[in-house]
């Protein structure tokens, strides 16, 4: 198991599904862990889950919103850059509304966070840097443009900064989910639902058919992952995009 007694960690998006499960799961391995979220009521029912959770409001959209985060949680030797949201539309009908929203909560989001996370780590010998991406990072799907697009943007940021991170003791990578059991999945399934009619069991169906193994990721399984990215033996790892989809890409 890894151990991570004596880091610090800071994971947004942690008000609730994966950003949460990701949290207890860096704080049972022994670091004190901040989550970040715009939420104050859902932050503190995460936190109340275990001791080494602590709870700071933050606009991940926001410049100087990032910078009072990192400022209210320290020096971060673990920065998960989770928070995200997703919208769908056809290709023909995305207002530049949606696209900007899509842009600034998936891309410029993590941008900001990891940014500010590596200048914090700039002569560190150990950091790990981690956005959550999608498979929607590393493929198209119909109907979601401008998520796909703020993924494969966040991917091909990590990479670079990756490069850039080398041969200091940081890494960079990106975890890649497929079709999530959280909550954004139940959006997804009630939108599919109120667009083409089809039950909500129905609807759940057509999304666990995007995986080989024929089911939602659980949260865990992409803790997991980032536990091991955290964890002895990875320090070779770094400019990757891993896929957590059961076989889908």
């Amino acid at each position: 198991m890894t151990d991570l007694s004596g880091k610090r960690a800071l994971v947004t998006g942690g008000g609730g599904g994966l950003g949460a499960d990701m949290a207890r799961g860096l704080a049972a391995a022994g670091a004190e862990v901040w989550i970040a979220g715009r939420r104050l009521e859902a932050l503190e029912q995460v936190a109340a889950t275990h001791p080494g959770l602590h709870p700071v409001t933050a606009d991940v959209t926001d410049e100087a919103s990032v910078a009072a985060m990192f400022e209210a949680a320290g020096r971060c030797d673990i920065v998960v850059a989770n928070a995200g949201a997703s919208e769908s539309a056809p290709f023909g009908k995305t207002s530049l509304d949606a696209w900007n929203r899509m842009i600034a909560v998936n891309l410029t989001g993590a941008f900001l966070t990891l940014r500010d996370g590596a200048r914090q780590l700039a002569d560190a010998k150990w950091g790990r840097l981690i956005a959550v991406a999608s498979t929607a990072g590393l493929k198209g799907y119909g109907y979601v443009s401008a998520y796909a697009a703020a993924k494969h943007g966040t991917v091909g940021m990590v990479k670079s900064a990756a490069l850039e991170l080398a041969r200091s003791g940081v890494t960079v990578n990106a975890l890649c989910p497929g079709f999530l059991e959280t909550e954004m999945t139940d959006a997804s399934v009630a939108n599919i639902v109120a667009k083409t009619g089809m039950t909500s069991e129905a609807a759940r169906a057509s999304l666990e058919k995007m995986s080989p193994q024929r089911r939602l990721i659980r949260p865990q399984e992409v803790t997991a992952a980032a536990l091991w990215l955290c964890g002895p033996g990875s320090e070779g790892i770094t400019g990757q995009a891993i896929s957590v989809s059961g076989g889908e890409v």
